[in-house]
C-alpha cells in the first residue's frame, strides 16, 4: 500500500532535537534495484520524502533502517545518510562475507549498527553461527544489533540474545500479541528480559501493525509501550516506521502516530529521554 502523501500535521510537538528512531528509504527503484530474493516490493519512497516529513512532524533527525526489500544492498541507505549531512544515522543488513573495507565504508557514512531479522514471512532462515560472526566484528566498531522478531520467538532467542557481545534494540516491543493483554507470560518474559539484561533496548514502535482496536486511537497499543517507558526509560525508543511497508489493512496517518506519544510518554522527562536523550546516545556519542 502506498502511504500517505498529505500526513494530518499532529498537534503534538516534539522537544527540539527529537529524533525519529524507526523509518526506511526504498528506491527509487530505476536507482536503487530491489533485492530479487525479496518477499514483499514496496513502493518508492525516497529520501527526499523522508526529510520532507520529518521536518513536517517536527522532527530534527532520523535513525534510517535498512528493510528485506533492499537486501544486503546498503546503498539506498548510504545515499539518504550522505545526504543527511549528519541528520541521520543508519542501520545496515550485512552478510558474512562482508568485508572490513566495506564495514569501514558503512560507519563513515553513519552507520551505528546491523538488523538481524528472525521474522520468517520476511526473509530465509540464517544460521545463527552466521549472526555471532557478524555480531563479533561489528562489535569491534561499537556498533550494536537491532533485532526483529515475533513474540512466540523469544523464549527460543532468549540464550541467543544473552549471548551476543553488544547493545541489542529489539523492534516493536517484540511484536506482542496485544489481545493476550500485558499481564500475559508472552509480554511478561520480554519485560523480564529487559529487566535482567541492561544491554537490551525496545522501540515502541508499530501500533499500526499490532493493533487489534485500529485507528486512529490504537488505544491496545498504549498499556504495553507505557510498561517499557515506565519500566526502563533510558533504554526505549520511538519511530514512525514510514513508510509503512508491507501494510496490508490500513495506511497509518504519520501525524496521528505522532500524537500518540505523550499518551505512552506522558511527563516531559520521558519524552525528553524516548525522542532526544536515548538516541542521541545510541547513535550520535561519536
Amino acid at each position: 500500500m502506498p502511504f500517505k502523501p498529505n500526513p494530518t500535521r499532529p498537534s503534538f510537538v516534539p522537544p527540539l532535537g527529537a529524533v525519529d528512531a524507526h523509518c526506511h528509504v526504498f528506491g527509487p527503484a530505476g536507482v536503487f534495484p530491489y533485492a530479487p530474493e525479496r518477499k514483499y516490493t514496496p513502493c518508492d519512497a525516497p529520501k527526499e520524502k523522508l526529510f520532507a516529513l520529518r521536518d513536517f512532524l517536527g522532527f530534527s533527525r532520523n535513525v534510517i533502517v535498512q528493510a528485506t526489500c533492499h537486501g544486503a544492498d546498503n546503498r539506498a541507505l548510504v545515499d539518504a545518510l550522505k545526504a543527511a549531512n549528519g541528520l541521520a544515522r543508519g542501520i545496515a543488513t550485512v552478510r558474512a562475507t562482508v568485508s572490513d573495507a566495506e564495514l569501514k565504508a558503512l560507519d563513515e557514512a553513519g552507520v551505528r549498527g546491523v538488523r538481524f531479522n528472525f521474522v520468517k514471512r520476511l526473509v530465509d532462515a540464517t544460521p545463527r553461527e552466521t549472526y555471532v560472526s557478524i555480531a563479533e566484528r561489528i562489535a569491534k566498531l561499537g556498533w550494536h544489533i537491532v533485532v526483529y522478531f515475533e513474540a512466540h520467538e523469544l523464549a527460543d532467542l532468549i540464550p541467543f540474545l544473552n549471548s551476543l557481545p553488544t547493545k541489542i534494540v529489539v523492534d516493536h516491543m517484540g511484536r506482542p500479541d496485544f489481545a493476550k493483554g500485558v499481564d500475559h507470560p508472552d509480554f511478561r518474559r520480554f519485560v523480564d528480559l529487559m529487566a535482567a539484561n541492561p544491554r537490551i533496548w525496545s522501540k515502541v514502535t508499530c501500533p499500526e501493525r499490532l493493533s487489534i482496536s485500529g485507528p486512529p486511537a490504537y488505544d491496545d497499543f498504549v498499556p504495553f509501550a507505557r510498561a517499557l517507558v515506565e519500566s526502563f526509560p533510558d533504554r526505549v525508543l520511538w519511530g514512525t516506521d514510514w513508510p509503512h511497508p508491507n501494510m496490508t489493512t490500513h495506511m497509518p496517518d504519520d501525524g496521528d502516530l505522532t500524537n500518540m506519544i505523550p499518551r505512552i510518554a506522558p511527563t516531559p522527562d520521558e519524552r525528553q529521554a524516548l525522542l532526544v536523550d536515548n538516541p542521541m546516545r545510541l547513535y550520535w556519542s561519536r
